[in-house]
């Protein structure tokens, strides 16, 4: 008896389909359609275009988890613990835990954990084929996500790149793959003297725009849609790559950094501004987060000697390196 109810803990904390359920939701946007009187099975398989006899099987299992409460009637309320599926909820995990929004993509990569474990590869491309930033930044229905995502306050200590460099020497600035542009914003709000370029695949780079223009810096930067493995915008001052080296391999870092080399040439600087997400020695308690990293991206621990050889293999070498944070190393490189 003692060894079936073990089994049945360890199958119940290995169980795929209450949380796909439950990610299946807030895509569909079932708590929402709920909310705006579309409660009865029927008419909320044709809100979130599902099929009826589907959305049945659904939403009698989301009641059977609590998450949804069922009527006399047969049609359905969203109940307590539903409430965040909510978009409206002031702590709503809806955007969050949906598969067309960007954490929801990446999350899912989790059920291929044992390609990471096998190659120390992204989990990401298994079942996609293509990276994650590949994957968010071309399709379309991730637009919207980027946008509700998007936010100007700076991460991981990245108050750094704007703080902890010289740019009085400097007049344009290449943010290469600066997503939505919140990088830039803050360092041309801060120096006014600098120019700048974000260079991103299509979705950022649409969307850094928009946010340029709103942010009344329109006339001072400009969004290029390209990739940072193909040649880059030639002849700038600096070349800042901001929390970009963790998501790729060793040989893909190199090639990044060869790109930046290229275009710098012999008078620019490339600034290396790399996160360091170590969570290393921490434990039992430490070891969700970095099974969880590890299975997003390649490399989210590098230490500075790592990136300067790394450099040193694009043909860059050191010339300056800043304090550094717990979260950030500062490093500048000419060709």
């Amino acid at each position: 008896m003692e060894n079936h109810t073990l089994a049945e803990t360890l199958a119940d904390m290995a169980d795929l389909l209450r949380p796909a359920a439950i990610r299946a939701a807030a895509t569909l946007k079932v708590a929402d359609h709920i909310a705006a009187g579309a409660a009865d099975p029927g008419e909320l398989a044709r809100r979130c275009g599902a099929r009826p006899d589907l959305m049945d099987i659904l939403l009698r299992y989301l009641a059977s988890l609590g998450v949804l409460q069922p009527e006399a009637d047969g049609r359905y309320g969203v109940a307590e613990l539903g409430a965040p599926l909510l978009s409206d909820h002031p702590t709503s995990l809806r955007d969050h835990l949906s598969m067309t929004g960007m954490v929801g993509r990446g999350d899912a990569a989790m059920v291929n954990l044992v390609h990471t474990l096998r190659t120390g590869e992204p989990a990401h491309a298994v079942p996609l084929e293509k990276g994650y930033w590949e994957s968010v930044n071309n399709d379309p229905e991730f637009a919207g996500s980027l946008m509700r995502n998007f936010s100007e306050n700076l991460v991981f200590d990245g108050e750094i790149v704007v703080h902890g460099y010289d740019w009085s020497g400097a007049r344009d600035v290449v943010d290469v793959g600066g997503n939505s542009g919140a990088m830039l914003i803050n360092l041309l709000r801060r120096h006014p003297h600098l120019r700048g370029t974000l260079l991103d695949l299509k979705n950022s780079a649409e969307l850094a725009s928009k946010n340029f223009a709103d942010a009344g810096l329109g006339d001072r930067c400009t969004a290029v849609v390209g990739s940072f493995f193909d040649p880059l915008p030639a002849g700038r001052d600096v070349y800042l790559l901001s929390a970009i080296l963790a998501d790729w391999t060793d040989e893909q870092a190199v090639a990044i950094l060869r790109r930046c080399a290229e275009a710098a040439g012999p008078s620019g600087k490339v600034l290396l501004a790399e996160v360091n997400l170590d969570v290393r020695g921490g434990g039992l308690a430490g070891a969700r987060t970095e099974l969880m990293l590890r299975a997003l991206m390649p490399a989210p621990v590098r230490t500075v000697p790592e990136l300067v050889a790394l450099a040193q293999q694009a043909g860059l070498r050191l010339t300056w390196q800043g304090a550094g944070t717990p979260f950030r190393s500062l490093l500048e490189f000419s060709g």
